[in-house]
């Protein structure tokens, strides 16, 4: 088990610090930092803060998607998903959020709103090459292998 260093902004005094929900689950709920209810309109975006920032080890990064239930409910989604948070990043944690609903969404305090997941990552460089090897697949684009099995 990695042990991610927090800090807890005043904004999420009184809110639980991120934690897996079972033994299974891959990420931890990232909660809605806010001192009153926020009306998400269809189509708006908002970025919700989460009141915490944390230190990523190096070769690490953390991955902001949204939440299920959120998304198929209420079409409540995390704009650039996945959002990516970078090791040497210090700022508060926040969540950028777009309604793809029809109806108003109501952020209240201590929502979970997005889901967070830790991932281990290679540093990589670029070579640059005359050709690249060959490969079954080539430059087969999108859609390239059709819809049926």
């Amino acid at each position: 088990m990695i042990q991610i260093p927090v800090i807890r902004l005043h904004n999420a005094l009184g809110l639980p610090l991120p934690q897996h929900a079972t033994p299974g689950s891959a990420g931890v709920d990232l909660a809605a930092a806010i001192g009153a209810p926020q009306v998400l309109r269809p189509m708006a975006r908002t970025l919700v803060p989460t009141g915490l920032k944390i230190a990523l080890p190096p070769g690490f990064e953390g991955q902001v998607r949204p939440r299920s239930g959120l998304s198929i409910k209420f079409g409540v989604t995390v704009i650039n998903a996945p959002g990516t948070i970078d090791s040497d990043y210090r700022g508060e944690l926040q969540v950028p959020l777009i309604n793809l609903g029809e109806e108003d969404f109501v952020i209240e305090r201590g929502l979970r709103i997005a889901q967070l997941v830790v991932a281990r990552y290679e540093p990589i460089s670029f070579q640059q090459v005359a050709e690249l090897e060959e490969s079954q697949r080539g430059e087969g684009g999108f859609g390239h292998t059709g819809l049926k099995s």
